[in-house]
């Protein structure tokens, strides 16, 4: 707790430029970003150096080879072990890590290398991150670009300067995963101030990465460290010929290709020995794109709300080459017209939020993500899952780059062949691939538990889900015969609701129901078995994202739906009766806004006229789950889903069903944002009389007129104008 303390009293410092009353226009929208949020408890971000979508996330790492550490850092420790060259954004399973470097002076005992240091001087923003390691008397700092880390190391004492280089470490689940990792490891020394490499991995994805390190002073290798059992990567120490306060710059780019990709990103995007002219240009891609939104509220407000939509812009990373060549699924190079192609794809989370909210807030990069996963369907012959690096990690369930294409097409984007595109959606709806057996799923209308032993539940909800979306890009095609095929599976969910309990239910091959049926035991795929994907029944029966009308008949009724909705929300359990899953936090009741299957539950209640509700709870998650802290995540940040929903609250509107542009009021939580749109268009929103008290909707007017039905259109937003909220202080039932 001492730490945490130290820690908030720095960042309330650092980021509390100004008294929250500055003009809206004002435009410095990066310095309220705080990349320490979500370092600790389980919120799993990292508080290093990146560029927005970029391939490179360099980052202090303090721990490895658990599930604390899928970021290698937490903000509760007082050790780092040095820095590494790529990171995963608030995930719940490791890889990356690659490259570790850390600065010394003098000698360390025993090769224990690892630093302790002081988090009273340790500072992050967009793009840099900076520590000191008093033990040696160094001031580390790091920026980076989209494919280049730069650090500099300025050693204060006298004693000899030291570089301890890890080629075998990168973020595993186990120790012995560290030994394992390296498959292939290839490193030369081409002159004293460059090393060059390539290694394969095998971890979440096996891949390729190939490296350049540069220096801009003369090495020599000090110490050549022995390998442990089967480890192929080296490690070693190099020093330096440094006097006292004297700097030694590193820069390291990596490729996907060859070690000639990672010379061309050095030399076109990091040319100079300028370490604050590369800090100053990453600090301004990341303003310039936050600052497409100025929101007015508090500084603790615009710190959570730009450093969600930080968090939102560090993936999908673009792996391509400076000439846009990129190594692919099947280990091929191929190239990309646009010079893009993106992987870190998170789809079972992203698709609910982020992906949506990219094509508000960064169209331009809506199309290259479309042809990336395209260009996945070629080689796999589905479209991704989960992918890292450009391979697929089967990670999750469901078929959710389905629904993000869907969502493009419809919301117009046309960067990407619409034909090619419903050829890969429809063939992954239909051929047989992991976690997708559509021949079980179409011969019961359901995944059977006894054939399909695990998530059965959750794998039938999620496919008809993305049915649906199939089914309205048929719809636009004139396919009209794949239409109805798809809508009458898109309502297989109905298959799985027990009229009885009134909950989604696990039945088997011969129509029996799962019995004993606990709907509060939590469940996570194969760790613990069950029916349900990181959650239970009371959770997962609400995942009808496209059918809501249908669930509430199903339910019996609007007062049936609400009173079992108020249920979710109070209904209490004790860890002997839930069990325990890692990723489902956040609880309020059984809603568990930390994992993503809840996040759309709380706007439910505008189905059935008690948007109040919806409001509270909207005002009650950004109290509770999202403070300006390191340990202010209830939950893995998941790639920028957790942001997503709060940065879409925030405005005042969510998109329950994530594809096809239409989103539900929600609740304000600023008094102001506009928001830049292409051609120069803007469109803002309004809560007018918003307070603490006055924090329910008593109308909303869009341009000037009601908005009816409680819906705001995708095309509302991108022509611009005004929505205006005028709040009260009670509900108006």
């Amino acid at each position: 707790m001492k730490n945490f303390i130290v820690g908030l009293l720095f960042l309330c410092g650092f980021y509390a430029c100004s008294s929250g009353k500055e003009n809206i226009s004002e435009v410095d929208c990066a310095r309220y970003v705080n990349p320490f949020i979500g370092n600790a408890d389980n919120g799993h971000t990292f508080p290093g150096a990146c560029a927005p979508f970029g391939m490179i996330q360099a980052s202090p790492e303090s721990g490895n080879a658990s599930w604390r550490y899928c970021s290698g850092f937490n903000y509760e420790d007082d050790e780092i072990f040095g820095f590494a060259q790529n990171h995963l954004n608030g995930t719940g399973c490791p890889d990356l890590g690659d490259i570790l470097m850390l600065p010394f002076s003098g000698s360390i005992e025993n090769n224990e290398y690892k630093a302790r240091i002081d988090k009273s001087r340790q500072t992050a923003r967009p793009g840099y991150y900076a520590v000191t390691l008093p033990d040696f008397g160094i001031n580390a700092e790091v920026t980076a670009t989209e494919r280049t880390a730069f650090y500099r190391y300025t050693y204060q004492n006298d004693e000899e300067a030291n570089l301890f280089i890890d080629l075998q470490s990168g973020l595993v689940t186990s120790p012995q995963g560290i030994r394992d990792r390296v498959l292939f490891a290839d490193m030369q020394m081409p002159d004293e101030r460059t090393i060059i490499g390539h290694n394969e991995t095998n971890g979440w994805v096996r891949r390729h990465f190939y490296y350049v390190m540069a220096f801009d002073k003369s090495y020599k290798v000090k110490e050549m460290l022995p390998a442990r059992e089967g480890e192929k990567a080296k490690r070693f120490v190099l020093s330096f010929d440094l006097k006292r306060g004297e700097a030694l710059q590193v820069k390291i780019a990596l490729s996907t290709v060859s070690v000639g990709g990672a010379k061309a990103s050095l030399q076109k995007e990091n040319p100079d020995w300028n370490f604050d002219k590369t800090k100053g240009e990453t600090y301004q891609k990341w303003n310039t794109l936050l600052q497409r939104v100025r929101v007015e509220g508090t500084d603790k407000q615009k710190i959570n709300f730009y450093t969600s939509l930080y968090h939102l812009y560090i993936q999908p990373n673009n792996i391509a080459d400076t000439d846009g060549r990129y190594r692919g699924a099947n280990d091929s190079v191929s190239t990309s017209p646009s010079g893009e192609y993106y992987s870190t794809l998170s789809l079972w989370d992203t698709y609910r939020a982020a992906h949506p909210l990219y094509t508000i807030l960064a169209p331009e990069r809506v199309n290259g993500m479309v042809s990336s996963m395209l260009a996945h369907h070629k080689v796999y012959g589905y479209l991704p899952i989960w992918t890292l690096w450009g391979k697929e990690n089967y990670c999750m369930i469901g078929n959710h780059a389905i629904p993000v294409i869907v969502d493009a097409y419809l919301k117009g984007f046309d960067g990407f062949d619409k034909r090619e595109a419903y050829k890969a959606i429809k063939e992954s709806s239909t051929a047989s691939h992991r976690n997708s057996d559509w021949e079980v799923y179409n011969k019961y209308g359901y995944y059977p538990f006894d054939i399909m032993t695990a998530e059965s539940v959750s794998k039938t909800l999620e496919s008809a889900y993305d049915d649906y979306c199939v089914a309205q890009m048929a719809k636009s095609l004139d396919e009209m015969g794949d239409f109805e095929y798809f809508m009458k599976r898109s309502r297989y969910y109905k298959n799985l609701f027990d009229p009885e309990t009134k909950f989604m239910r696990g039945k088997d091959s011969k129509g029996n129901w799962r019995t004993p049926f606990h709907p509060m035991r939590l469940f996570h795929a194969g760790e613990v078995g069950g029916d349900f994907t990181e959650g239970n029944s009371w959770q997962y029966t609400w995942h009808v994202q496209q059918d809501v009308k249908g669930l509430i008949e199903l339910l019996g009724g609007k007062d049936v739906f609400a009173n079992k909705l108020d249920s979710l929300f109070a209904m209490e359990a004790d860890s002997q009766e839930m069990g325990e899953v890692l990723d489902v936090t956040g609880l309020i009741g059984q809603y568990a806004h930390g994992n993503e299957p809840s996040h759309h539950v709380i706007y439910l209640y505008n189905y059935v006229n008690r948007p109040w509700r919806t409001q509270e709870l909207v005002r009650e998650v950004f109290d509770r789950f999202y403070l300006a802290r390191p340990d202010g995540l209830c939950g893995n940040d998941d790639c920028g889903q957790m942001s997503a929903w709060y940065v879409f609250s925030a405005m005042g509107f969510y998109p329950v069903n994530p594809c096809g542009g239409e989103y539900v009021i929600g609740a304000p939580q600023l008094k102001e944002v506009i928001i830049d749109l292409p051609s120069q268009k803007q469109f803002t929103v309004k809560a007018i009389n918003l307070s603490k008290t006055n924090k329910y909707i008593k109308s909303i007017m869009l341009n000037g007129e009601v908005l009816e039905g409680g819906i705001l259109h995708h095309s509302d937003i991108m022509n611009g104008g005004l929505l205006e909220f005028i709040m009260e202080d009670h509900p108006d039932k």
